[in-house]
């Protein structure tokens, strides 16, 4: 099939990529024109494991191409597909502006009745009114627009497109079911259900389905607390609850809060429908609110753990991100924690894998280390905030040789406590409780509050406590 795919952001260049990896035409339109210029030199705006190879490869073989103006749309193109963003408004409400100037330019550039899959995120009842736009725009030409939400987690979308867990597709049309049954045919023999249903249904699936992850994601957090005054481990806990298929494991970690581009934007998004519906959704309000409070009270937990005092100290933040495996820190808890330690007079070093360069348009005040290393000499507290991959390969002994203070706060509960605990780290997790080597005094600052200096002196740009390091990236 030869697709069109309007809006080559996250959503747009990973369906873009898979359904040409399918074997289907695909030519992903933006009206950026910098972007456009980028991908067709083989530069890739945003950073998703095996992403790039993926274009690369299906760029060589001929099936995905890129442009910044929509060509005429006659009937040798099967579909349009809209990968435009919704960002919310200030009453939490969708922004559809983009959608609904798609939908102008497709029935514009028609000369052949044509079908307008959303992919994008949407408030219910957005296809119905897509649909008269278009039709009162070109009443000359029939349109058929298509729901298809996508369900694709930021740092594994190329495997969450390819092995879906279902794939849901929202006509009243038979015709247009069958179009789409026939793009996904691959997906579908291979095992993958596909679920039709009305457009409406389809356009509150996604909204629901993140929603109700979220809730899952803020009850847990609610339990961790509640271990933690009780004496007992959430990750305990949470594992007994997760063995019940009823619940499953699945968003039971414990943590700082939910981010990122598909939470908190869809919960608002669902109670914005809801409000303007006369419905109240109490649920969903107070997930919203428990995730607010949640990253804004990660800030005391470092407090707490060093003894109340974080005027002067200076604490290292170990990830950025709201998640491992991408570059979005939209609503990321890491920058509530770093405002809220900023706000106490904390001195603030950073250090993410990957999102160092979207963190230096948006971060002021604080320091941007290279390495983890760096980021935690001279601190007086380490927090690991995003749980990389790369962070579990953490020395601990060769922390302890940097730092200040050994007090560890994991706000994921990712690192293995022994081995801080070993190297004379107190461990500081979420909804376990706090474990100490031996008793352990925080050494105080300097006589008027102020800090000593947190880089040590250096020689050809290495400090002098780091321990040298192999080929294998064992330490001596």
């Amino acid at each position: 099939m030869r697709l069109i795919i309007i809006g080559s952001g996250y959503v747009g260049l990973v369906s873009g990529a898979c359904l040409a990896e399918l074997g289907h035409h695909v030519l992903c339109v933006d009206n950026d024109a910098s972007k456009i210029e980028q991908l067709q030199a083989g530069r890739i705006p945003i950073y998703e494991p095996q992403l790039a190879e993926l274009i690369s490869a299906n760029v060589a073989a001929g099936r995905l191409g890129f442009a910044n103006r929509l060509p005429s749309l006659g009937k040798e193109v099967h579909a349009v597909m809209v990968a435009v963003g919704t960002p919310p408004q200030a009453n939490g409400g969708a922004d559809l502006s983009a959608i609904f100037a798609v939908a102008r330019e497709v029935a514009a550039k028609s000369t052949h009745p044509q079908m307008l899959v959303i992919k994008s995120t949407v408030p219910v009842g957005t296809g119905d009114r897509v649909q008269a736009l278009m039709q009162q725009a070109r009443p000359d030409l029939r349109f058929c627009v298509i729901s298809n939400p996508e369900f694709l987690r930021e740092g594994s979308a190329i495997g969450d497109f390819m092995h879906p867990d279902r794939i849901i597709v929202g006509a009243g049309d038979e015709t247009a079911r069958n179009t789409l049954r026939a793009l996904y045919a691959p997906l579908e023999q291979a095992g993958t259900p596909v679920v039709c249903m009305g457009r409406r249904e389809a356009e509150l699936v996604k909204c629901a389905a993140n929603a109700f992850l979220a809730t899952k994601i803020a009850f847990i957090n609610e339990c961790a607390d509640l271990c933690e005054a009780v004496g007992a481990n959430v990750e305990d806990v949470a594992h007994g609850m997760g063995l019940d298929t009823r619940i499953g494991e699945a968003f039971l970690q414990a943590g700082p809060g939910y981010g990122g581009s598909c939470f908190p934007k869809d919960t608002t998004a669902l109670l914005a429908i809801a409000q303007e519906h006369g419905v109240s959704l109490r649920l969903v309000e107070t997930v919203i609110a428990a995730n607010d409070a949640r990253k804004r009270a990660m800030g005391r937990r470092v407090a707490r753990a060093l003894h109340g005092e974080l005027s002067g100290r200076v604490v290292a933040i170990l990830g950025l991100t709201f998640k491992p495996n991408t570059d979005d820190l939209r609503d990321s808890p890491s920058l509530a924690l770093i405002e809220t330690l900023l706000h106490a007079g904390a001195q603030v070093r950073v250090f993410d894998p990957q999102g160092m360069a979207r963190a230096r348009i948006r971060l002021e005040g604080v320091h941007f280390a290279e390495t983890p290393y760096l980021c935690a000499e001279g601190a007086d507290c380490t927090v690991l905030a995003t749980h990389w991959p790369e962070f579990a390969r953490l020395d601990p002994d060769r922390l302890a040789g940097l730092v200040r203070n050994k007090v560890l706060v994991d706000l994921r509960n990712f690192l293995e406590p022994r081995r801080f605990l070993d190297a004379g780290f107190s461990v500081h997790g979420i909804g376990r409780p706090v474990r100490h080597p031996r008793r352990q005094s925080i050494v105080p600052l300097p006589r008027y509050g102020a800090a000593r200096p947190v880089t040590p002196t250096r020689m050809n740009g290495v400090s002098p406590l780091a321990k040298p390091v192999l080929q294998d990236g064992a330490t001596r």
